[in-house]
């Protein structure tokens, strides 16, 4: 089990949770975060015992973003870090998703801020649960800076454009309300219970047959922007090689015998 100093690992069943933790920053984006964020993912897709991820944050709040004092070059402390950013010039982006994909269903917990590079990771989660209190929100603009993390590329695919646009135009806070009522998120829950109803969610995909769930979600991705005729053929290209796995067979006993389905990724 991997982690930093600003991020913690923990397996609850068949579920990684990945804990951003610098509490008393609301979360901030920092050096140790990215690199745990980074290898939180790869643990993910590489230990084939997980079947799903939940990202979260302590204390209260998800995400405020980058830290700017960091950003201006301080307190980003810690020779190790930087070497690995070094080695990879790419891992910050592929720590807050923006052209990485983990194989395995991400489910984001929100709670408090969730703002600027917060929102921006949150675009990369597959399915997202938050508290009544919670805050979202792309405030770049506001700072004279611009949302690079990939939400002016993902937000508009995601949402509808106009209130993509009227979010990273006016850099302005929304409420959870407000972000379901876009489709921004999809559960509204009471406050300090977005982790309970996450591993809920994470529980149910992990009963279902891994094959099936990740070519499933590679499946929706891999045919968003085609046609609907490359789409359905692309997904037949996908598809097919499920039905003839032993999981598939598993699945089918498993209901005729009315008992759970004990998977194995064959």
């Amino acid at each position: 089990m991997g982690g930093t100093e600003h991020l913690t690992v923990q397996r609850e069943g068949a579920t990684l949770v990945l804990t951003l933790n610098r509490p008393e920053a609301k979360n901030a984006l920092s050096l140790p975060m990215l690199v745990g964020l980074y290898d939180g993912w790869l643990e993910a897709d590489e230990d084939e015992t997980i079947r799903s991820v939940v990202l979260t944050g302590a204390g209260g709040a998800f995400c405020a973003g980058m830290d700017l004092k960091a950003l201006a070059g301080k307190g980003m402390e810690g020779d190790q870090y930087r070497d690995r950013m070094k080695a990879d010039p790419d891992l910050h982006w592929k720590a807050m998703l923006r052209h990485h994909r983990p194989r395995k269903p991400v489910i984001a917990a929100v709670e408090g801020y969730c703002v600027a590079g917060g929102t921006e990771i949150l675009q990369g989660t597959d399915i997202r649960v938050a508290g009544t209190s919670a805050t979202f929100g792309l405030f770049e603009v506001k700072r004279g800076l611009f949302p690079i993390g990939g939400s002016t590329v993902r937000l508009q695919r995601q949402i509808p454009r106009t209130h993509a646009l009227e979010m990273l135009l006016t850099g302005r806070p929304y409420t959870a309300a407000e972000a379901a009522g876009i489709g921004l998120i999809g559960h509204v829950v009471p406050d300090g219970t977005a982790l309970e109803k996450a591993l809920e969610i994470a529980g149910q995909i992990n009963a279902c047959g891994p094959l099936a769930v990740e070519a499933v979600k590679a499946s929706v991705y891999e045919t968003a922007e085609l046609t609907e005729t490359e789409g359905l053929k692309s997904e037949l290209a996908r598809g097919w090689p499920v039905f003839d796995t032993a999981d598939a067979k598993e699945g089918a006993r498993a209901f005729a015998e009315k008992r759970p389905a004990v998977y194995r990724r064959a």
